[in-house]
C-alpha cells in the first residue's frame, strides 16, 4: 500500500485538530498525562475519526506555505472548539475557589496537577470530585463524539467559521453563572457564620473570635458542602452531559 504525501498531509491536519482539542480536557490531555500517551491517543483518534480514503499516489501535495497555513487553521479550530471545555472545567475551578474563599482553607495553597493551577484544599476536593463525576457520566465519551462532529461542522477543506462574539460572551456568562451557583450554598453558610461571629464579638468581647472562627468556619464549610452534594451532583451531571454542545457552539453548532 502506497500512501501519498497528500494523504499524509490530510492525516496530519486531522491529528493537529484532535490534539488541539484534547489538551483542554484534564483527564485526556492534562499536564499530568505524559506527552507520549497524549500523542498516541491523538494518533489513534485521528485514525478512527478520519475516513481513510487513500488518495492517489499522483495526488499533488500542498506546498509548504499552504500546508503551514492549514496547520495553523486546524490549531485555531481545535482551540476554539476546546474553549467550551475549558470554560466548563473553569466553572468547576471557580466554584471551588469561591467555596474556599472564606472557609479558612485558602491559608494553604496546593498545586492541582490535573489543571496545573493552585487552589485550596476544598478547591482540590471539589475539582477531583467533579472530575470523577465527569468520568462516571461518560463525559469523555461525549467529548470524543463532539470531536468527531467538529469534522462534520468544519471539514478539513473548508474555511474558518464566522466567529460570533455574542456566542462567546453568552457561553462565558453561563459558565460563570454556573460556577457561582454551585458555590452559593457553601459561600452563604460561611457568610452567615462570619455575621454570627461578628455579633458574638460585640456581645462578648472577651471571647477570642479570631481563633474561634477559623475551626468553626472550616467545619461549617465542609458541612455545607456535604449537605449540598444532592444539589451539586445533578447540576454537574447536566453540565458535563452538555459538554459536547458547549464544545461546538463556537464552531456554529447548536
Amino acid at each position: 500500500m502506497i500512501v501519498s504525501v497528500a494523504q499524509a498531509q490530510v492525516f496530519f491536519l486531522a491529528f493537529t485538530r484532535v490534539m488541539a482539542m484534547i489538551v483542554h480536557i484534564p483527564v485526556l490531555g492534562g499536564r499530568a498525562i505524559p506527552n507520549q500517551v497524549k500523542i498516541g491517543f491523538g494518533i489513534l483518534l485521528a485514525m478512527i475519526i478520519l475516513p481513510w480514503d487513500l488518495l492517489p499516489a499522483t495526488e499533488e501535495a500542498l506546498s509548504l506555505l499552504v500546508f503551514a497555513f492549514q496547520v495553523a487553521r486546524e490549531i485555531l479550530i481545535g482551540t476554539l472548539a476546546g474553549f467550551g471545555a475549558v470554560l466548563t472545567f473553569g466553572a468547576v475551578q471557580m466554584a471551588g475557589d469561591v467555596m474556599g474563599l472564606g472557609s479558612g482553607f485558602r491559608a494553604a495553597q496546593v498545586l492541582n496537577p490535573a489543571l496545573g493551577l493552585q487552589g485550596s484544599a476544598m478547591n482540590q476536593f471539589f475539582v477531583v470530585m467533579a472530575t470523577l463525576l465527569f468520568l462516571v457520566v461518560n463525559g469523555h465519551h461525549i467529548f470524543i463524539v463532539a470531536l468527531q462532529r467538529s469534522f462534520d461542522l468544519v471539514p478539513l477543506s473548508e474555511t474558518l467559521p464566522a466567529l460570533s462574539s455574542e456566542r462567546l460572551l453568552t457561553l462565558a456568562g453561563q459558565m460563570i453563572g454556573l460556577g457561582v451557583q454551585m458555590a452559593l450554598p457553601v459561600f452563604g453558610a460561611v457568610l452567615l457564620t462570619d455575621l454570627s461571629l461578628g455579633l458574638l464579638a460585640r456581645v462578648a468581647p472577651q471571647i477570642q473570635v479570631f481563633f474561634l472562627g477559623v475551626p468553626v468556619k472550616v467545619a461549617v464549610g465542609m458541612m455545607a458542602l456535604l449537605l449540598s452534594l444532592g444539589i451539586l451532583f445533578p447540576l454537574l451531571r447536566e453540565m458535563f452531559k452538555d459538554i459536547g454542545d458547549t464544545t461546538l457552539i463556537l464552531l456554529g453548532g447548536s
